[in-house]
């Protein structure tokens, strides 16, 4: 496919560098930049044919790009953003040009361009909107080593909410655990097979039954204590300690016993 790209960030520039690497003409990249290592460079009132035009801006901007690109006659079948929140529907304003749109979500961490595009084979890819538009954007994904899987409108914001928390949240548990070793003087690379199989156990599931702990024994003594611990460190690793802690508790059923910790 001839496909354009819309915002040469993160999300912009690994679907850019994975499609041309698969085989894809990359016609142009519009970048606030200007030049990008992705593409030609293209303004929004010049676009030149193709089958595909990606917006992979930040989601409060998706709008705004489709107001302006409406202005102008298009020159391409397809056009779909990259977000996993925002509704295709917000491309109603290309829709009455008779294009076809669509939204393709990489469910997939993309840090930079670089790393983006290599983990993209094998991840997941939720693809909705009109028929014309999900047939491309799913041979866009297969292309690519993605698995593509139906995201309707109406799903998106527990869809990503899910996936926020199946990525960010890990983040925040792992980074605070790494404080708290590293304020011991332990390598935390020794963690990685406890996590590893908590992981895989979670997936096994149910995921309830990976919980081990003290809070999922009820042992408040020893809780209180890695409270203490964790402030000792810093105010704010003891802050993160504690909300995941109580996240915790809440999960097992034992909510109640929070009190005691104060």
């Amino acid at each position: 496919m001839k496909i354009i790209i819309i915002g040469a960030g993160r999300a912009g520039g690994s679907m850019a560098l994975a499609a041309s690497h698969a085989g894809h003409e990359i016609a142009g990249i519009v970048s606030r930049a200007g030049e990008s290592p992705y593409g030609p460079p293209l303004e929004m009132g010049g676009l030149p044919p193709a089958d595909l035009v990606l917006i992979g801006v930040r989601d409060a901007d998706i709008a705004g790009v489709a107001a302006e690109l409406s202005e102008h006659d298009p020159n391409y079948a397809v056009a779909a953003h990259l977000s996993g929140f925002v509704p295709v529907t917000v491309l109603a304003p290309l829709a009455d040009l008779g294009v076809s749109t669509g939204g393709l979500h990489p469910l997939q961490t993309l840090p930079d361009p670089v790393t983006g595009a290599a983990s993209l084979d094998g991840a997941y890819a939720g693809v909705g909107g009109d028929q014309l538009a999900v047939d491309s954007l799913t041979l866009l994904a297969e292309s690519l080593g993605m698995h593509a899987f139906p995201l309707p409108d109406d799903l998106r914001p527990a869809y990503h909410a899910a996936a926020a928390a199946a990525a960010n949240f890990v983040v925040t548990s792992l980074a605070t655990a790494i404080d708290l070793f590293e304020s011991s003087g332990i390598d935390p690379a020794v963690v990685q097979p406890l996590v590893d199989r908590v992981v895989a156990n979670v997936f096994a599931g149910p995921p309830l039954q990976a919980m081990t702990g003290p809070i999922a024994r009820g042992d408040l003594e020893t809780v209180i204590g890695h409270l203490t611990a964790a402030h000792r460190v810093s105010e704010a690793v003891g802050a993160q300690f504690r909300l995941l802690a109580e996240a915790t508790a809440i999960r097992v059923g034992r909510q109640a016993e929070t009190r005691l910790w104060s």
